[in-house]
């Protein structure tokens, strides 16, 4: 291991389990790097690059739109907190409510 070290104590080290240490450094041995062999993995986007082109087009000419607009108007197969979550990853600012808010006298 490195530096005389044995997999337990680099394990504390990293507060990992020692068989995540064994598991890398198995694959390091094996392939020379901790480089995953999945790059395309994970869930693929449930809205087009195109779609998030007419978004970002629709939110210039009329930045008051709601979440629930954009999904009602271009069809989008998304719930608002999933549109939510994609603006934050573009750096896109966004209204969740319609201009319409509750104020406090109303009951909820």
């Amino acid at each position: 291991m490195l530096n005389n070290e044995n997999e337990v104590d680099i394990a504390r080290w990293l507060f990992v389990s020692p068989s995540t240490v064994t598991k890398l450094w198995a694959k390091y041995k094996k392939t020379g790097t901790l480089q995953t062999n999945y790059p395309n993995c994970g869930r693929k986007p449930k809205i087009t690059n195109t779609q998030i082109a007419q978004i970002k087009a629709e939110i210039e000419k009329n930045p008051s739109t709601t979440l629930l607009e954009h999904i009602e108007k271009f069809n989008l197969p998304i719930t608002e907190s999933g549109l939510s979550k994609l603006f934050k990853k573009l750096g896109l600012t966004f209204k969740k409510r319609s201009s319409m808010q509750k104020t406090k006298n109303e009951p909820t």
